[in-house]
């Protein structure tokens, strides 16, 4: 095991770390806009990207690049839906979304407006439709703003530090315990069960707002924002 993890860690390391941060940048950016939020795997390549940090400044040059790849993402669906949001949802990508997650996503937002977009940032197919359904609304892009910095900026300090801390605690044991590479897996799989449970309890929670019946929150203001 630890010998291939070796070969494995190498490889990523060995590409140019400027090239691994435009990767990272470039899948969350597509991961969290619409028209290929649903196929590209942002987060399986920032977690990969994580494993090649060497210092504390890659470290804080990936958090930075994912941030800015995910609210450019963001910020990319938001203008989709304010100037094409129609137009997109009548196209053949729209009906291959369906009906019915625009709906959901509609009624999510009219109901808990900015916290929908918060909470939406962690949860599949909902990260790349939200944006739009927002921008689709007369919600202002300052107020989409304000709630999704703080959720782009957890994730990406989430999904940037696992990697770098599993393969720090790899190299630190790798020396005495023949079995390291098992505890780097373990920490990877540790993680990832904890983002699914999370996933999970927040989709639940959204699901009661995407079905309920019945007018939008009466606190509900601004195009669906909540004050």
């Amino acid at each position: 095991m630890n010998e291939i993890l070796d070969g494995v860690i190498g490889f990523v390391q060995g590409v140019d770390p400027v090239l691994r941060l435009l990767i990272a940048g470039l899948a969350i950016f597509l991961e969290t806009s619409l028209l290929v939020g649903l196929l590209v795997p942002g987060d399986t390549v920032v977690i990969v990207a994580s494993t090649a940090i060497v210092s504390a400044a890659e470290y804080w040059w990936l958090v930075a690049v994912v941030i800015v790849g995910s609210l450019g993402g963001q910020s990319l669906g938001f203008a989709i839906g304010r100037f094409f949001g129609p137009r997109i949802r009548a196209s053949r990508l729209g009906q291959r979304i369906g009906g019915e997650n625009w709906a959901r996503a509609e009624r999510f937002v009219a109901r808990r407006g900015g916290f929908a977009i918060l909470i939406s940032r962690f949860l599949p197919v909902f990260h790349a439709l939200t944006p739009v359904t927002v921008g689709m609304s007369p919600m202002p892009y300052r107020r989409f703003m304000t709630w999704t910095v703080p959720a782009c900026i957890l994730w990406a300090f989430a999904y940037a530090s696992i990697g770098w801390a599993a393969v720090g605690t790899y190299e630190e044991l790798s020396d005495r315990i023949h079995g390291a590479g098992y505890v780097f897996v373990g920490i990877i799989v540790a993680f990832l069960l904890v983002a699914w449970l999370v996933k999970t309890l927040l989709g639940r929670f959204s699901h009661r707002h995407m079905h309920e019946d019945g007018e939008a929150d009466a606190g509900t203001t601004e195009g669906g924002t909540t004050r």
